[in-house]
């Protein structure tokens, strides 16, 4: 069963690595914040992230978004970690990523899927929890409905 909405961003303990740089509730605190959980082997997951790019570009520097992402392994094979950094660069993904092997942050977010987007206001607290591809136009709704962007 997936977080309750208004439920604070759990912390980020017990992670296997740390891509791109690392981060603690006091970087995030006042800032909008989207976690992605995603697999190295699930071909639905790298075709969303690209639009996760798309939102760290457009809303990251101007609106403040935080981006973090979660590698969730769905089997052995997914627990290697070249392989996971060689996609981590193939896609251009800058943010900073978990690599969750022992799925103790999958776990703290409740988490059973791939792809899965959870969104955090500045306040920490979840507004909006999205699992599957075809829920990318929806998280990029919540995302600009969050950050007070208007639609043109």
């Amino acid at each position: 069963m997936p977080m309750k909405l208004r439920t604070e961003i759990p912390d980020f303990a017990g992670v296997t690595e740390w891509v791109n740089g690392q981060v603690d509730r006091a970087v995030l605190q006042g800032h909008p914040v989207l976690v992605h959980f995603w697999a190295v082997s699930c071909h639905l997951c790298k075709e969303g992230l690209p639009f996760i790019n798309h939102w760290r570009d457009v809303y990251g520097e101007q609106y403040k978004l935080k981006i973090i992402g979660v590698h969730m392994p769905r089997s052995e094979k997914d627990t290697e970690i070249e392989p996971v950094k060689a996609t981590i660069k193939q896609y251009e993904l800058t943010h900073p990523i978990i690599i969750d092997n022992a799925h103790a942050v999958t776990d703290a977010f409740q988490n059973e899927f791939v792809p899965a987007y959870y969104l955090f206001d500045d306040k920490l607290q979840l507004r909006h929890f999205q699992a599957g591809e075809r829920g990318l136009q929806m998280v990029d709704q919540r995302i600009q409905k969050i950050l007070g962007v208007k639609s043109e």
